[in-house]
């Protein structure tokens, strides 16, 4: 071969491996990771009648809550964060509303919506509950001594990148996000929950953090040389993490299993939007799939199944007749 073609064969060599290189590298949605079998609260031989009464409801909420409460549509929004449409809504709110419920909502920039992750419960019920069983909506508050029934409240997904396990019995103030850290700061809500026996307290799990984007190919090499993890395994091992706290919450031996009173139930939004174990990432992401808002397929799931649960939640609990 002469000297010119070797050349250009070996330009060509080099090329490709540089255009190997640069490839971006999409992740494989890792599986669900294999997790010890939990029993969860069963409420399934409580009827899912809508109550015999109307009872008044307050969801504190931010983005996916909002989204999750707007009907789908183009975005419209009535106060901070507080939505009548959205294009991944899925109509909780008019479904609750169709069941007898008065929903009110608290979210952005208000006193009560105000800080809405896992840390942030404890000195808000501890310190502001009157606040919290009266608010109307974001800065107004309910008049004739009116109180709330029914108070929902969820954390966003950034509540489920967590940074490790943690010891021991874990700190309820964090504020690093370890799954020890996390089940310290739920258990030491009960304490408030428990001074509040006629209202009913619904935690919805966070949601599922999305599916890492692409990394290309040189980057993913890189890391693997020095040692670093790479997106795609830290999703995973965050993943992972968040899988076996949400068990811990909604296991029947888990949060709730010291408690006496029968006041607070968990909705497992996390796993409904993961395919209900199919994964530990979610698997209705928005944009270009690395968006952790909740589709409105995903949330259509989870709103299908929440009446029937609040209407068996609040006879579980007395509220009904």
């Amino acid at each position: 071969m002469a000297p010119a073609a070797r050349k250009l064969v070996a330009l060509g060599v080099v090329g490709v491996a540089l255009a190997a290189l640069l490839t971006p590298i999409k992740p494989d949605l890792a599986p669900a990771s294999p997790a010890a079998k939990i029993t969860p609260m069963d409420l399934s031989s409580l009827s899912a009648e809508k109550p015999k009464k109307n009872l008044r409801l307050l969801f504190i909420h931010h983005s996916c809550g909002g989204q999750l409460f707007a009907d789908t549509g183009a975005e419209k929004e009535r106060a901070n964060c507080i939505l009548l449409a959205h294009e991944n809504g899925a109509g909780l709110r008019a479904k609750l509303a169709s069941n007898g419920y008065e929903v009110h909502e608290a979210s952005y920039g208000s006193e009560v919506g105000d800080k809405t992750d896992l840390f942030d419960w404890k000195p808000k019920f501890a310190t502001k509950m009157d606040k919290v069983l009266t608010v109307d909506e974001n800065d107004t508050f309910l008049k004739d001594g009116k109180k709330h029934d029914i108070v929902m409240f969820k954390s966003c997904y950034p509540n489920s990148r967590f940074t490790g396990a943690g010891e021991g019995a874990g700190n309820a103030s964090g504020p690093d996000l370890t799954v020890a850290n996390a089940k310290a700061a739920l258990s030491s809500l009960l304490e408030d929950f428990g001074k509040h026996p006629e209202t009913l307290f619904v935690y919805l799990t966070a949601p599922p953090d999305a599916p890492p984007g692409s990394e290309r190919a040189i980057k993913v090499l890189l890391k693997k040389l020095t040692g670093k993890p790479t997106g795609a395994e830290i999703a995973r091992e965050q993943g992972k993490l968040a899988r076996a706290f949400n068990s811990w919450v909604v296991a029947k031996d888990g949060w709730l299993k010291d408690y006496p009173k029968k006041n607070v139930v968990v909705f497992d939004y996390y796993d409904v939007l993961t395919g209900n174990g199919r994964s530990d990432l979610s698997l209705f992401p928005t944009g270009d799939g690395t968006d952790s808002h909740p589709s409105s397929e995903g949330n259509k799931a989870a709103a299908a199944a929440f009446p029937d649960f609040l209407n068996r939640a609040v006879r579980h609990a007395g509220l009904s007749d």
